[in-house]
């Protein structure tokens, strides 16, 4: 049975970031990244269970792209909540904080 995905507000606007740098550095690398990171998404939906990394924070790490899916489990609403979609490359504690 596959959990349900919920994506907060601020891991949507991490997404179309990402989207909106890769579309600048190469037309169409941005529509490659938005899928990546959706497939990975799916990935988790079925298979939620990987390395928690802050508590409860469990993270997956995006191939291609340097990016981690912060997200938690709640096995009792079977559901995941997406957090965060985090360039790997940033400093954490620019985003470790964000509530």
């Amino acid at each position: 049975m596959a959990f349900e995905a919920v994506l907060d507000p601020r891991a949507i606007q991490d997404i179309q970031e990402g989207i909106d740098y890769y579309d600048d550095q190469e037309i169409g690398l941005g529509e490659i990244f938005e899928e990546t990171i959706h497939e990975h998404i799916k990935k988790l939906k079925h298979i939620p269970f990987f390395q928690m990394r802050y508590d409860t924070v469990r993270c997956l790490p995006v191939s291609k792209f340097p990016y981690m899916i912060h997200f938690t489990v709640n096995e009792e609403k079977e559901t995941i909540t997406v957090h965060g979609v985090i360039n790997t490359h940033i400093d954490p504690k620019n985003w470790v904080h964000r509530g």
